[in-house]
């Protein structure tokens, strides 16, 4: 092992060794070690630096969807009955759409941990049956403080009658972390008691738990609607444009700052006896 050690350094080290120059009084050296922290350190900064890029034209496109909805007004919300064939929720996600329907209360939850300002409490999201179809979306009309206690609900109430919702494209992740199961059974039982608080927000899990059709997006109640909305203070991700593009030019900068400090403390000034050796050679 020692003996494969030896040769590797050795081999190392004749790889670096033709890098060697002289520049007046001073000779460039690199060191072994120097040489490998840089090539690792370099490509790292470089990719960690073009995530935060690409994180970032990501929001830009969003903005750009934000901007083109103001622009051109809420679009009718797609239903799966009108489709030739399946939805592509990509070409959705963020969009303004508008559709006429009746909230049902009976299998509306809260979403729990959500955070407005300084206080945590829950996102009211209540199924909408869309107006002339057997179709539902879930809606999620906003923010209302939650009590002391978990085990004492805070009350709110849901409009009756027709409504009409505006709001943005809402599509769950579904890469969450919870301490809940996420096995998801085709057997649940249709009459169990309904679980009026999520700890994560599950399509999947919401569409076996129902008895009625809904659609794999949801929608983001509008500030501006008056369809029973709450606190409706939503995060636009494009917000973070700006931090990510800082994230990345720091990223660049660190590698930039690598190969300059390794350029830097590669040369070294010739000593005058080095300076006989290096003459005679």
């Amino acid at each position: 092992m020692r003996h494969k050690m030896h040769k590797f350094n050795r081999e190392t080290k004749s790889m670096i060794m033709p890098i060697q120059f002289r520049l007046y009084r001073y000779i460039f050296k690199p060191s072994l070690t120097g040489f490998i922290s840089t090539l690792i350190c370099i490509p790292l900064f470089i990719n960690f630096g073009l995530w935060q890029y690409n994180k970032a034209q990501q929001k830009i496109a969003i903005q750009a969807v934000y901007n083109h909805a103001k622009i051109n007004g809420a679009l009718q919300f797609p239903l799966l009955s009108n489709q030739h064939q399946t939805l592509d929720i990509v070409d959705w996600k963020y969009k303004k759409v508008t559709v006429t329907g009746v909230y049902e209360p009976k299998y509306q939850f809260l979403l729990d941990n959500q955070v407005e300002g300084d206080q945590v409490g829950f996102h009211v999201i209540t199924p909408l049956k869309i107006d002339n179809t057997d179709e539902y979306v879930l809606v999620n009309r906003g923010w209302i403080l939650g009590n002391d206690t978990h085990t004492n609900l805070p009350t709110f109430t849901t409009p009756k009658g027709l409504q009409t919702v505006v709001g943005q494209i809402w599509v769950p992740s579904k890469k969450i972390f919870s301490l809940e199961s996420k096995t998801i059974s085709s057997d649940l039982p249709k009459n169990e008691a309904w679980k009026l608080v999520w700890q994560y927000m599950n399509i999947d899990d919401y569409q076996l738990r129902v008895p009625f059709a809904v659609s794999n997006m949801a929608i983001k109640l509008d500030p501006a609607s008056n369809a029973g909305g709450f606190v409706r203070n939503w995060q636009v991700a494009a917000e973070r444009i700006t931090t990510h593009m800082g994230y990345a030019y720091q990223w660049f900068g660190f590698a930039l700052a690598a190969l300059l400090i390794f350029i830097y403390m590669s040369f070294s000034k010739i000593r005058p006896e080095e300076n006989a050796d290096l003459n005679t050679k």
